[in-house]
């Protein structure tokens, strides 16, 4: 899938996403997978780094239903940030939300400034876990926690070629690491209470659902707005993904940590 406008996350790849997973949601589960990655930290009345908030379905879910008192989310990408401040000034949000477009690299905020750093399936787009990390502990508060989903690979090899078709199927700049490669990164950085939690079991059995969807109804319907090669093209990456799910090669993971108090 290649870049549109010089942009990975182009309007018809947002339209596409959200179609499977809802409005402002460019990730598997919507809101109810969100509250499953939270389930367990307190984010009521609480400052939180949203990195990567793409569409901005999440960082209204984190506000709405877990109470945030305020959510930055940063993002790379004008589009993206576009849509999801509409959303957010729908939403009547715009005094506990905001969004800002930021350059890969270092985090340009001051030590200790949130209580919390989120991230929802977007840091597979960071290379670097090591840089990412101790970024996250920087400007984190003392006692703040790290609460994140990633898509993960399930070893440190080189990718089968099934891994590898996949990738290059979806067109998008994936770093991905795996579960230790995390835990080193998170370790070296200082955190502490590190859990580390697949998800495939619950992917492998959600895909299917959603390629089911995307050959049916709904495929149908995103036809109508992004073209039926689009779509097409979508259910090619999700043909070639499941199988790499099944396999644990493909393994979205929950990530937490707390820096010490």
């Amino acid at each position: 899938m290649e870049p549109e406008g010089g942009e990975h996350y182009h309007k018809r790849l947002i339209g596409m996403l959200e179609a499977i997973w809802g409005e402002g949601f460019l990730s598997p589960g919507g809101p109810d997978e969100v509250a499953r990655l939270v389930a367990g930290s307190d984010f009521a009345g609480h400052s939180v780094l949203d990195i990567g908030c793409g569409a901005g379905g999440i960082d209204i879910a984190l506000v709405r239903n877990h109470g945030a008192g305020y959510v930055c989310g940063i993002d790379v990408e004008d589009t993206v940030l576009c849509h999801a401040r509409g959303l957010i000034a729908q939403a009547g949000l715009t005094e506990r939300i905001g969004c800002l477009k930021v350059a890969p690299g270092p985090l340009p905020f001051p030590p200790a400034t949130f209580d919390i750093v989120f991230s929802k399936d977007s840091i597979i787009h960071i290379p670097d876990k090591r840089a990412l990390m101790a970024e996250a502990y920087r400007v984190l508060k003392p006692g703040g926690w790290f609460v994140a989903s990633d898509w993960l690979i399930g070893h440190d090899g080189k990718p089968s070629p099934e891994m590898a078709a996949y990738v290059l199927a979806e067109g998008l700049d994936f770093g991905m690491a795996s579960p230790a490669r995390y835990r080193d990164a998170m370790e070296r950085a200082g955190f502490e209470k590190i859990a580390v939690q697949s998800r495939n079991a619950w992917y492998r059995a959600a895909a299917r659902e959603e390629l089911a969807r995307l050959e049916g109804a709904v495929g149908d319907a995103a036809a109508a707005v992004v073209g039926r090669a689009f779509v097409d093209e979508n259910i090619g990456i999700w043909s070639r993904m499941i199988p790499v799910l099944d396999t644990g090669e493909h393994c979205p993971t929950h990530l937490k940590a707390q820096k010490p108090a």
